[in-house]
């Protein structure tokens, strides 16, 4: 019988809202942010914060370690879809089922908390990993968040982006421009979620370069799935509007091979990354049910 991924989410989301409510808080009371600040993950669910609590209990650690770095992540995550739902950018009016941020709180307030956001990403997953767990050393922090500002910039999430709004509209995008676009845009960050628990808990370099492929095939593989969702769902399964990437003329993956041959890579990705930490037994099945979940998901 499998690893029931559904089960294990459910059992943990008021832990991940209680993190999350916990370390915004003490943002607000810096930077005076009530205004945007709480309401940035309106319907978020546990997933970011698993890729980083599973590694980072493989070596027999508690996965709490890396629970201020998992919140971390998720304001990295949210501040990108914030900005990324801007008139400027994708121009959304719905995420996660509700009015995007700048749809409630203006435009101006909607950037600086994805701004806010970002910043204290960085220092809650260090003040926050070392006021709990002092005992870890941090030049394994030091390295999670070197990793993270280079999967944000120009080497990940930031590069990713620029190239895809100058793609827009052009008729000869090929797909390795595609692959850039994803691989940076999506991966890059996904990749620092899967292996900072990892780095966290001191994990060896084969563990972490088994998880590098797993978190490569899982961010690819996601991204078709969402561009197929794109054409296939609704907006009350998405959470946000459909349609969006035809209307802004991007470059698809089921606009280059067709629905069928999407999906069919996209199933082929998510084997490769099952495959990859299959050598780990029992200690990679929630990893693989999260695989599997990417490949099967509605929204």
């Amino acid at each position: 019988m499998g690893w029931d991924l559904a089960a294990y989410l459910k059992t943990r989301q008021q832990e991940v809202d209680a993190a999350l409510d916990r370390a915004i808080a003490v943002a607000i009371q810096k930077r005076c942010l009530r205004p945007c600040a709480i309401p940035c993950w309106w319907g978020a669910n546990a997933c970011d914060p698993f890729c980083v609590w599973r590694p980072a209990s493989w070596r027999g650690g508690s996965d709490r370690e890396a629970m201020a770095v998992a919140c971390a992540l998720e304001m990295v995550h949210t501040m990108s879809l914030i900005h990324d739902d801007l008139p400027a950018m994708d121009n959304d009016d719905l995420r996660r089922g509700k009015p995007t941020n700048h749809k409630v709180y203006g435009e101006a307030m909607a950037i600086l908390a994805g701004d806010a956001l970002l910043a204290y990403a960085f220092e809650h997953a260090i003040e926050g990993t070392l006021a709990a767990y002092p005992e870890i050393p941090p030049a394994r922090l030091l390295q999670v968040a070197s990793r993270l500002g280079r999967a944000i910039a120009g080497h990940g999430l930031v590069g990713g982006q620029v190239v895809d709004l100058a793609s827009e509209g052009q008729p000869d995008v090929t797909e390795e421009t595609l692959e850039f676009i994803h691989t940076h845009k999506t991966g890059a960050l996904l990749e620092v979620a899967v292996l900072s628990g990892a780095w966290v808990a001191g994990a060896s370099e084969d563990l972490c370069g088994a998880l590098r492929q797993y978190a490569a095939a899982i961010g690819l593989a996601f991204q078709i799935v969402d561009d197929i969702l794109d054409l296939t769902g609704t907006a009350e399964e998405l959470g946000k509007s459909p349609g969006k990437d035809a209307a802004a003329q991007k470059i698809t993956y089921p606009r280059l091979w067709g629905l069928e041959v999407s999906q069919a890579k996209a199933n082929a990705l998510i084997a490769e990354a099952k495959a990859v930490l299959a050598p780990y037994g029992e200690a990679a099945q929630p990893l693989q049910a999260l695989a599997d979940f990417i490949v099967h998901r509605k929204s």
